[in-house]
C-alpha cells in the first residue's frame, strides 16, 4: 500500500496509524512517502500512491479529497524573543516580523499566505527551509518566526523551547484524504481508509 502524506501527517500523525494498520495486518506492507501538499497530489494523480493525505487546500480537480481532521497554525518564537513579553502581536509587528517558512508548494505555507492575504497583511521571508523540524530549531535560536501546526509545536511548547505568540490572523485548517476517482479501491487501501476514519475528529 502506496500512503503519501505531507509533511507535518507524515511526521506527527501518521507514525501511529501506520503502526496500528501493521499490527493489524501483519502481511501488509504500507509504504510512506512524505513530501509538500503539491508532491503528494502530483504523485497520486500519476498512480505513484493509492492514497494520500494533505494540509491546506486541495488543487486537484481529478481526486477525490474528503475533510479528515481539524488543525490550525501557531505563530511562535524562541524564549529570548522581544514577543514572549506580551505574547500577542498587532498586524504592524506581523508586517514587520522576520519570517522563517516552508517552501513553495507548501501546506502550512498555503494556509499562512492566505491568512496573511485576508487581513491585507504585505510580509517578508527571512528564511526558506524546506523542513518542519529546521524551521523549529531556527526559531529556537531566535533567528526569526515561524508559523506552524500546534502538533508538530506541541513538544517544543510544552517544554517552552518556544513560545505562542497571540495574533489576529484565523489561521485554522482541514486536514484531507485524497484517492483518484473512478479507481478500484482495493480491500487493503478499504481497511486503510476504514482505519484513518477512526482517527477522524470532523
Amino acid at each position: 500500500l502506496n500512503v503519501g502524506a505531507s509533511t507535518t501527517i507524515g511526521n506527527y500523525i501518521l507514525p501511529d496509524i501506520v503502526a496500528e494498520f501493521s499490527r493489524g495486518y501483519p502481511k501488509a506492507k504500507v509504504l510512506l512517502t512524505i513530501g509538500n501538499a503539491q508532491q503528494i497530489e502530483n504523485a497520486l494523480e500519476s498512480g505513484d500512491l493509492d492514497v494520500g493525505l494533505i494540509e491546506g487546500i486541495p488543487h486537484s480537480s481529478v481526486l477525490d479529497t474528503v475533510a479528515w481532521r481539524n488543525d490550525e497554525l501557531v505563530v511562535v518564537v524562541g524564549k529570548s524573543h522581544p514577543w514572549v513579553i506580551n505574547k500577542f502581536v498587532t498586524v504592524e509587528m506581523l508586517q514587520s516580523a522576520p519570517w522563517i517558512m516552508r517552501e513553495k508548494g507548501s501546506g502550512t505555507r498555503e494556509v499562512f499566505e492566505a491568512a496573511m492575504a485576508m487581513g491585507n497583511i504585505e510580509f517578508s521571508i527571512y528564511l526558506e527551509l524546506g523542513h518542519t523540524e529546521a524551521i523549529k530549531k531556527a526559531a529556537e535560536a531566535g533567528l526569526g518566526v515561524g508559523c506552524l501546526s500546534r502538533i508538530a509545536v506541541k513538544r517544543e511548547l510544552e517544554h517552552g523551547w518556544l513560545v505562542e505568540i497571540k495574533c489576529p490572523l484565523d489561521l485554522r485548517r482541514t486536514l484531507s484524504i485524497q484517492t483518484r476517482k473512478s479507481v478500484f479501491k482495493t480491500r487493503l487501501l478499504q481497511k486503510f481508509l476504514f482505519l484513518l476514519n477512526k482517527y477522524q475528529d470532523i
